[in-house]
């Protein structure tokens, strides 16, 4: 994927970037502060569909965020092929996910589920909290917290 000492490219990727997405960057970006790491990577997120393009993510979101303290950046946006080129990493949250990146012609080698780190759930599914309640955000981040500690001791060497 990369060097030691060269940067690690990662972009999270959901359905319209204002959910799962943002949150797994933001929790991936403090918990690389928290280790030390932050400097190795570049994180960023981003959507499928364009739709909440310019939009900050769900207000549901940003709450649970803040309950937890972590703070997040994004700003909604579409995946364009610059980012298939440009990220060492792209990270799904779904097998629909997957399988919109596929028609757009990601490099297989490039994408992981972002259950493939340990989240213990479904094969290729962190649950779409948006049509839910602010208990379905909570399971999310609760998912996510732990699926991006995984990526976290893969990616830095240290699981």
């Amino acid at each position: 994927m990369s060097t030691k000492h060269e940067t690690t490219r990662v972009l999270f990727l959901c359905l319209g970037n204002i959910c799962r997405s943002p949150a797994a960057e933001g929790i991936f970006i403090h918990r690389a502060r928290e280790r030390g790491v932050l400097g190795r990577f570049e994180v960023d997120s981003a959507g499928l569909g364009g739709w909440h393009a310019g939009d900050r993510p769900d207000p549901r979101t940003l709450n649970e965020a803040a309950r937890r303290g972590i703070h997040l950046p994004s700003v909604a946006r579409q995946v364009t092929a610059r980012d298939f080129d440009h990220h060492h990493l792209i990270v799904y949250m779904d097998a629909q996910n997957l399988a919109g990146l596929e028609r757009r012609g990601a490099p297989r080698e490039k994408l992981r589920a972002m259950t493939d780190f340990g989240a213990g759930a479904a094969p290729d599914d962190v649950a779409d909290p948006y049509e839910h309640g602010p208990e379905a955000f909570a399971a999310m981040f609760d998912h996510l917290e732990r699926a991006v500690d995984a990526m976290l001791d893969e990616l830095s060497g240290a699981g």
